[in-house]
């Protein structure tokens, strides 16, 4: 057993001077009594086990105060030590939500596509802490690193095409993503970078952002997405919906030095089951196995304390007020 507040146990120290007080008191107090004659006194006694059993109250309150004591320095128990392997990796997700993510050319969209295929990553890896900044014209953290994923895949939900100025600022996504990793103290640290057009906004360049992960040691897999040739693109008419053939304009080179340079890998996802594939493969690229020793989980003891301290106190009450009563 181990005390999660060992400190309060030095309040078992205040039970001495209790002890010395409770001690002092029974030497000293004493009872007088008037009779007429001494001659029933002189005959020899024999001391009843009642008055051994006088002392027995106060030794059943010191008892529960002490337990009380213990239970305020939170008694916890642990099992034994367990070892298991895990992935020592944290990840940036960095996903494109401009408007040309709005083409139909994976289903439903490439942005819905996207959130589904990466939300299915995420569920896979229970023991990383995963993050998401997302980027148009700027970026920003959606979620920073967490390993609670039912908040991550939460968020998820809500990114979309019209949350920031359209435009594609690859840099910045990538920028936004090594200041989110950078000072982590993972064995791994990655980027998914993954977008359908060239830089065209920000003001750091996407290979400039790419050096600079590479300077902390931060892979990055690019992911180009569009099929080749044309796509089908919504535009919103007087007249409904309407759709427009627009040419896939993916910047590949840029995509395959960023990866060249951080050591990772550029994918082209053409269709949602290219892309499912890619993130398939990644999770198979990014399986750092490391083995950690450690506590299951503590459990709070308190309880048993807890009775055992107020079944002294009724004890006490009970023998002080029936066999060890006194008379006034």
């Amino acid at each position: 057993m181990i005390f999660a507040n060992p400190n309060y146990l030095y309040l078992l120290l205040l039970l001495i001077p209790l002890m010395a007080w409770y001690i002092f008191r029974s030497r000293t107090k004493s009872a007088s009594l008037q009779v007429s004659a001494l001659d029933a006194f002189d005959a020899p006694h024999a001391t009843t086990f009642k008055v051994y059993m006088r002392h027995l109250p106060f030794v059943l309150r010191m008892a529960a105060i002490a337990i009380i004591i213990m239970i305020l320095a939170r008694p916890q128990s642990t099992n034994r030590w367990d070892t298991r392997n895990t992935e020592g990796i944290d990840i940036m997700l960095a996903i494109d939500i401009s408007g040309s993510m709005l083409a139909e050319d994976l289903k439903p969209n490439r942005i819905e596509a996207a959130k589904a295929v990466a939300s299915s990553f995420i569920s896979g890896r229970p023991n990383d802490n995963i993050g998401l900044v997302v980027f148009a014209s700027e970026s920003f953290t959606q979620c920073p690193l967490t390993t609670d994923h039912a908040v991550l895949l939460n968020l998820f939900k809500d990114i979309n095409y019209g949350m920031i100025e359209d435009g594609t600022a690859i840099g910045l996504g990538i920028a936004n993503a090594v200041s989110r990793i950078k000072d982590s103290k993972a064995i791994s640290r990655v980027i998914i970078l993954l977008t359908d057009g060239t830089n065209n906004r920000g003001e750091i360049a996407p290979v400039t952002a790419a050096e600079i992960a590479q300077t902390f040691g931060i892979r990055v897999y690019t992911i180009g997405v569009g099929t080749h040739g044309e796509a089908p693109f919504p535009r919103r008419t007087p007249f409904g919906v309407q759709y427009q053939n627009m040419p896939v304009d993916i910047d590949e080179p840029a995509l395959k030095q960023i990866a060249s340079i951080t050591g990772g890998q550029y994918f082209r996802a053409t269709d949602n089951a290219s892309l499912q594939a890619i993130y398939k493969e990644i999770d198979q690229l990014e399986k750092t196995k490391i083995s950690m020793q450690e506590y299951s989980k503590k459990q709070e003891e308190y309880l048993p304390l807890a009775l055992l301290a107020f079944a002294l106190l009724l004890f006490e009450i009970l023998v002080r007020n029936t066999w060890l009563k006194n008379i006034p």
